[in-house]
């Protein structure tokens, strides 16, 4: 990759590890429903005044099946599932677990005939990665509730497909403008759920609130800015490879401001994990590179 596509590939790292660590907070005081629907709100209200400042609105707004599809599968469905999840799962495993993504996301670029070639350093990469997951899983999930795991999984269908639909469908759509709109659809979606519990915002501790905050300001609006400048900078795959490295700031993170056990399972997993983000992302994983130079010029 480029160095543009490392210096964005790794603030996403570290940017989409936290949330697992905020949304962990939030969900204890908080219904998922109004954590998803707080975040929204507050990353529409940064996002969609650029978006109609730039006159971007009404030209993003003529791909509204595709955006639909984007906002059902990135944020809609997963955001969610994934606060309804951190209810019982802690935010180090629900991290781990979403690093299946780049998985899911080779697997269906394939079935949809996807042109970045998957080279054998990125399906070695891929498999060590996936390893490291079985061992997590494997050894870290007796006793754990099945619904929330499998809400886990839907998440990482949604993840692993809704870049694809950037790539393909929506390379004329400047990153802001798509995600506002799909913050402000999935608000709206929530708003007749979240607004009668909204009494919960009042009573909330502040780290509940904080929490909230740092989700739509930096984990939201701030962070879909930066991941379509990445999948347009390195190609969908590649840029899905952040999973792999999400969970380590989702594990230590989760270990030292939450006191997790930091299991036998993550000790022996989460090393696969990164030397699998390591193989599928170096210099002998390239294939195909996608055109990305259209997409560049739309994005500005």
């Amino acid at each position: 990759m480029s160095r543009r596509g490392w210096a964005l590939f790794l603030a996403m790292s570290v940017i989409w590890g936290v949330p697992y660590l905020l949304i962990k907070v939030a969900v204890g005081e908080l219904s998922p429903v109004v954590v998803v629907f707080a975040r929204c709100v507050v990353g529409a209200a940064l996002l969609l005044p650029w978006t109609i400042a730039r006159g971007q609105l009404r030209p993003a707004l003529r791909h509204w099946k595709a955006l639909l599809l984007f906002t059902v599968l990135e944020m809609t469905g997963p955001w969610l599932l994934l606060s309804w999840a951190e209810q019982s799962l802690s935010s180090s495993l629900t991290g781990l677990l979403v690093a299946g993504v780049p998985f899911a996301a080779a697997l269906a670029a394939r079935l949809a005939g996807e042109e970045d070639r998957l080279t054998p350093m990125r399906l070695l990469g891929m498999a060590i990665g996936v390893v490291g997951i079985a061992v997590l899983l494997g050894l870290d999930l007796e006793g754990a509730q099945l619904l929330p795991i499998l809400a886990v999984a839907l998440v990482v269908v949604g993840y692993a497909t809704a870049p694809m639909i950037v790539s393909r469908a929506l390379p004329d759509v400047p990153g802001v403008a798509a995600s506002s709109i799909a913050l402000f659809v999935t608000a709206v979606v929530y708003a007749p759920f979240a607004i009668p519990r909204l009494d919960q915002v009042g009573k909330a501790s502040s780290e509940a609130l904080l929490s909230l905050v740092l989700l739509g300001v930096v984990c939201t609006a701030v962070a879909l800015a930066l991941f379509f400048a990445l999948i347009r900078e390195v190609g969908p795959q590649r840029a899905l490879v952040i999973t792999f490295v999400n969970p380590a700031v989702a594990v230590l993170l989760g270990v030292w401001l939450l006191d997790e056990p930091f299991t036998l399972g993550i000790a022996l997993g989460l090393p696969l994990v990164l030397a699998g983000c390591v193989l599928a992302t170096g210099r002998g994983a390239r294939g195909a590179q996608p055109d990305v130079e259209a997409l560049d010029a739309a994005a500005r």
